[in-house]
């Protein structure tokens, strides 16, 4: 019944194995997966095709199919079918070729326009037959509803994680995770706090955070520096950012914050999405250096503050 949907014509053609896994840690602890997929380039050939027929495209791994993410494999896919290359197109499963229903209708389109049949391990669809079509389209619907679902449930137990002032973060230079929950510890390597500690003790004496930056220079001090939370710090000549980040931080404070910044995706006039910050209320108390810089400091610098000319009163 389901070779019924295979002509002579879909054999002359070529035979598309799709391999994607939605992100990095699916890529590299559910390997299981991907050998799955890689095993229907026998099943091209236990359907009539030659080996040399088949075509695995697997140059989306690690990549959500969301549509927020340029996807070369799934483009080069796209443009076989619309080139009416490809007789038929193999996968996992045929509603994980794209969770974003712009993306997966237009596919259907071009496949029912070229006559080209999906597979996957329920079954065979011919995309231009009316009742293929409608579970075609059910499963992507599902499909792209359970993203949203999970993503809902995460966000969820993140938000009630972090109301409660357990969710661990990644902290600044300075300040590292204790055993109990909730537990922030100063950094262990005297080094590196006494350099933290330096930047408040002369913000109050020199109140700007220019003449810090400035006073750490000509002083030759090296400063802590780590890029992301987890790797190793290096100590490097300190930047304007490095000590405003510093002063500016709530979690210095002993203030924990969750939510300062949100991301909305939107479309400019160059496809680009956006970062709007918002500002998130303290949460709890933690352990604190003394205080960050006050908004009403002479020092302060709102995040991309819109221009008004020089700044009075010396205000950096």
């Amino acid at each position: 019944m389901q070779d019924a949907k295979i002509s002579a014509v879909h054999r002359q053609r070529l035979a598309i194995v799709y391999i994607r896994q939605s992100s990095p840690t699916q890529l590299e602890r559910n390997r299981e997966s991907t050998l799955r997929q890689y095993n229907f380039v026998a099943r091209a050939i236990a359907l009539g095709w030659t080996e040399a027929q088949g075509h695995v495209i697997d140059e989306d791994p690690g990549v959500s199919a969301n549509g927020l993410f340029d996807r070369a494999g799934f483009a080069q896919l796209t443009a076989e079918v619309a080139l009416g290359r490809v007789g038929i197109v193999l996968g996992l499963e045929v509603a994980r070729l794209s969770r974003n229903n712009a993306d997966w209708y237009r596919l259907l389109d071009l496949c029912g326009l070229t006559d080209t049949v999906l597979a996957d391990e329920d079954g065979m669809y011919d995309p231009s037959a009316f009742n293929d079509r409608l579970l075609l389209g059910l499963k992507g619907t599902m499909s792209e509803a359970e993203l949203h679902v999970l993503r809902a449930r995460l966000n969820g137990g993140i938000r009630n994680k972090a109301a409660r002032g357990e969710l661990r973060r990644g902290l600044p230079v300075g300040l590292v995770w204790g055993d109990a929950d909730g537990e922030v510890r100063l950094d262990p390597d005297e080094a590196v706090t006494s350099a933290i500690r330096t930047v408040f003790d002369r913000f109050t004496e020199l109140g700007s955070v220019r003449r810090v930056w400035l006073w750490f220079r000509s002083q030759e001090l090296l400063f802590p520096f780590r890029r992301i939370p987890g790797e190793p710090i290096r100590w490097v000549k300190p930047s304007y950012l490095s000590i405003h980040h510093v002063l500016s931080n709530p979690v210095y404070a002993g203030a924990y914050t969750y939510g300062k910044t949100r991301q909305e995706h939107y479309l400019d006039a160059t496809g680009v999405s956006a970062n709007e910050p918002a500002i998130s209320p303290a949460v709890s108390g933690a352990c604190s250096f003394r205080t960050s810089m006050p908004v009403t400091s002479p020092g302060w610098c709102a995040p991309n503050p819109p221009s008004k000319g020089a700044p009075p009163n010396g205000r950096a």
